[in-house]
């Protein structure tokens, strides 16, 4: 009897000392890991879908992690939906760049980027609006001062998993804790009176909610996803959504869409059909890889 196993199938939402947390058949199980993960290279990260052998006594053991549609390195987390960018309009000023590269990031590991632009009482969005809006990036203004917590979930929230991302002071927590009260509770270093803090920890949680899971916030730093996900030059652009209709039409067929005459993208930049500092973001971002050599990206 006790080697008998029953096969249950869930999603890892935490791991804290070696041990994962698996959510299955509305239940929380603690697990360890095949040493064939160690082994390969491969181990199981907080967003894998797994399948886990539960015995009548001990420890339940992860047997198999399915087929991962993407993963960020670090920190480690598997199969993310929507990635939500939160950059304020004011203290600290957007930095169009990062924001760029956080987009480009999530389009090439086939995760809907979205921007949230915060602190919106401070200052008019407008400009910054309209930048992503033109750029067919879904964009959602949030003031502390006056939101509905509900009608946020409903923009913000994608089903699967949705994950933040965004500079300190950018009001990241503020959403959060706007949208879910609870999660203050667990991340202890948040403010009451200010509705935002710093985060010292590095691990990752997700958290279930309506439609899915919400990925807590410690775990995800801008420098790290810049870091850890390098895209290569010849993709670049194709992580520009609006550059995709003109990709292709060039004159050269190793066009940068830099500089070179009769380039398709500089066409519909110069007609304004692409936004200016979207293209000094490609450019910047293609400068800092063109010359890195293949073995060079981890």
């Amino acid at each position: 009897m006790g080697d008998f196993v029953i096969t249950e199938k869930g999603i890892i939402t935490k791991l804290v000392g070696g041990f994962y947390y698996v959510e299955a058949a509305e239940k929380i199980y603690e697990c360890k890991a095949r040493g064939a993960f160690r082994i390969k290279g491969n181990a199981p990260c907080v967003g894998d879908k797994v399948e886990i052998g539960i015995p009548n006594e001990g420890y339940c053991v992860i047997d198999k992690v399915t087929d991962r549609k993407n993963r960020l390195v670090r920190p480690a987390i598997a199969n993310i939906d929507r990635l939500v960018i939160v950059s304020s309009i004011a203290q600290p000023e957007p930095n169009t760049l990062i924001i760029d590269k956080m987009i480009a990031t999530a389009v090439s590991k086939g995760i809907e980027p979205m921007l949230v632009i915060s602190k919106t009482d401070l200052k008019a969005p407008d400009s910054l609006y309209r930048i992503y809006l033109n750029s067919g990036i879904k964009t959602v203004c949030f003031s502390s001062r006056e939101y509905d917590a509900q009608l946020l979930k409903d923009e913000i929230l994608a089903q699967g998993i949705t994950a933040f991302t965004g500079n300190s002071g950018v009001g990241k927590s503020t959403l959060l804790n706007a949208m879910f009260p609870e999660l203050s509770l667990e991340t202890g270093d948040i403010s009451q009176k200010l509705g935002r803090g710093r985060h010292t920890t590095r691990q990752v949680q997700l958290h279930k909610c309506g439609c899915g899971y919400v990925a807590d916030t410690p775990g995800f730093s801008t420098v790290d996803l810049q870091r850890y996900e390098i895209i290569k030059k010849d993709e670049i652009a194709s992580c520009f959504t609006e550059f995709q209709p003109y990709l292709g039409r060039c004159r050269f067929t190793s066009c940068s869409h830099t500089k070179e005459l009769g380039c398709a993208v500089l066409d519909a930049l110069k007609n304004g059909e692409i936004e200016k500092s979207r293209h000094l973001s490609y450019v910047a971002m293609y400068n800092e890889v063109k010359d890195i050599k293949e073995w060079e990206i981890k």
